[in-house]
């Protein structure tokens, strides 16, 4: 059955489930730290998201295959395929989004997403009416299942593991394989029938046609394409006091940020502010937002208005902004060695030169590396003791 696919509708299918996967994985990463209504709109709508994209990967599959020119759709079993994809879509990310990520979780959504997915699949396939009857090869629906529960674990695990865009890219690719591989392998072992003319006979329902079909799925794309670029549509800065600041933190705080990202410190006020360092750093967990103590952190990274803070382990959300956590961390223990990144002198394990600038690596469970910018490589060296004998560190004017 898998013989005579259109190419051009193929590679669409795959595209559509990659693009409607990113955008739904991207608003699902934002649930964590989201309050109250909000968490709810940003679930509902990476549910809706990533069940239109599966759902109009299928159909776009079905149209891309060799099938009979009478055959049509049963219109309720097609609404039905789309109803246990938004379903098992919303409780799987409902599981590793707002409750404890724990393994057991992870394993249950994976297996709810992935059976839901190939569920979604063969009622729609068997919406399909025309003069032939559907058959099966076991094995091969045996192999399209452990292709989605498999794709599926792989795709959440990185999901829930770290929330920048290159991590939420990967598991948009692997969520989109396991819906394009689930579909064409199941189609490879599809095989279809001929009956004896049925012409004048009832198809048991409601049917639209292979037009009326790909008029929706034109529709749905556009929609999901619509989203993908709104996704990357730069949101503006916070200006404001963030919701999760600590009480008492002034404006002044956040206006280092209104500088650009290239701006190496906060203003004066918000530079005072770390005479008197934080102990503890908030971050975002499933139920709430949890703090760390700062002997913990190993680096901070920007990611927009927010921070991901490195415990040696694996990264975490924090509320605030780069210059605000460089302002209320001590400036003995911590550098800031590059315009998105603030490192903990005590924990880098190792220092070298790259191109202009430098690399750091950090120690704990999980080691990582972190970029040095050409006008703090000096600075850092003389903060490890590494500095030449007469060197100084740039002025701050200097720093990227």
């Amino acid at each position: 059955m898998f013989d005579g696919h259109n190419p051009y509708l193929v590679t669409l299918s795959l595209a559509v489930a990659i693009l409607g996967g990113y955008t739904g994985f991207s608003l699902a990463a934002r649930v964590r730290g989201a309050p109250g209504l909000t968490r709810r709109l940003l679930l509902g709508g990476a549910t809706v998201f990533i069940a239109v994209s599966i759902w109009t990967m299928h159909f776009i599959g079905m149209l891309a295959a060799p099938l009979p020119q009478a055959a049509g759709y049963l219109v309720l079993p097609t609404i039905v395929s789309f109803l246990i994809c938004a379903l098992v879509v919303g409780v799987s990310l409902f599981f590793v989004s707002v409750g404890e990520p724990s393994e057991g979780r992870v394993v249950a959504s994976a297996l709810l997403l992935g059976a839901g997915i190939v569920s979604m699949h063969y009622v729609g396939i068997h919406g399909l009416a025309g003069d032939f009857a559907i058959e099966h090869d076991s094995v091969m629906v045996a192999f399209a299942a452990l292709i989605a529960v498999g794709t599926a674990y792989g795709g959440l695990r990185i999901l829930i593991a770290r929330h920048d865009g290159r991590r939420l890219a990967l598991s948009a690719v692997a969520v989109g394989l396991a819906v394009s591989g689930m579909h064409y392998t199941a189609m490879y072992g599809m095989r279809l029938q001929p009956l004896a003319s049925l012409d004048g006979a009832d198809p048991g329902g409601l049917v639209a046609s292979t037009d009326v079909l790909a008029l929706i799925v034109a529709l749905l794309c556009f929609v999901i394409a619509a989203g993908f670029l709104l996704l990357l549509v730069p949101e503006p800065r916070q200006r404001g006091v963030h919701a999760f600041a600590p009480a008492g933190f002034s404006d002044a705080a956040f206006a280092a940020d209104a500088l650009g990202a290239g701006a190496a410190h906060p203003p004066d006020d918000a530079r005072r502010l770390s005479s008197s360092p934080v102990t503890r750093l908030p971050v975002e967990g499933p139920d709430g937002t949890h703090f760390i103590e700062v002997a913990e952190v190993r680096g901070v990274k920007a990611d927009a208005h927010y921070t991901l803070v490195h415990d040696g382990t694996r990264e975490r959300m924090c509320p605030w902004s780069i210059s605000t956590t460089e302002a209320r961390l001590d400036p003995a223990q911590f550098l800031r060695v590059h315009r998105s990144h603030i490192v903990a002198i005590p924990h880098v394990t190792l220092v070298r030169r790259a191109g202009d600038g430098g690399i750091v690596e950090l120690d704990g469970l999980a080691p990582h590396q972190v970029p040095v910018s050409r006008a703090r490589i000096a600075e850092l060296k003389t903060r490890l003791g590494l500095a030449r004998h007469g060197a100084r560190p740039q002025q701050a004017g200097n720093r990227s």
